[in-house]
């Protein structure tokens, strides 16, 4: 399922955020901003980096405060999509939000997003709400599913 070559993830440190922006750029049709994750690393955010041979594959970004945690951002580079990359960035995020003392992790995700509903379903997260209008779109804007699991 994965590639022969070792996988690993640790914290994202301010010389990563090129790569992490190349990542961003090719995955989503509305990427964050560099400024986006050069806040969110200097507020000091659960920021971490998923590589292969050294190459940034994928990303996260997780806020935690007063027993919540956000999950902001998750992303795998599109030719790394469908190997179960995303679950394991996902578990990081959960162990990492545990540690922290965290007992609820939320999220959004564009209601098109299939293949993150599915995931994000399996790994024991339930709709609470919608955010109406909340993502842009090609046409117009899109809503936002918000998610929660009880750690």
């Amino acid at each position: 399922m994965l590639e022969e070559t070792p996988l690993q993830m640790r914290p994202m440190q301010d010389d990563d955020i090129d790569e992490v922006m190349a990542v961003e750029l090719l995955a989503y049709a509305f990427p964050w901003t560099t400024g986006n994750m050069r806040d969110c690393l200097s507020s000091g955010y659960c920021c971490w980096v998923y590589l292969q041979e050294k190459r940034i594959i994928g990303h996260a970004i997780m806020s935690v405060a007063v027993g919540e945690a956000n999950i902001l951002n998750l992303c795998i580079h599109p030719d790394m999509q469908g190997r179960g990359l995303g679950r394991r960035l996902l578990e990081q995020m959960l162990t990492l939000a545990r540690q922290q003392q965290a007992d609820t992790v939320f999220l959004e995700l564009r209601n098109s997003n299939r293949t993150a509903s599915t995931l994000y379903d399996a790994m024991g997260f339930n709709e609470i709400g919608i955010r109406h209008n909340y993502y842009p779109a090609k046409k117009g804007r899109e809503d936002a599913i918000l998610m929660a699991k009880i750690l």
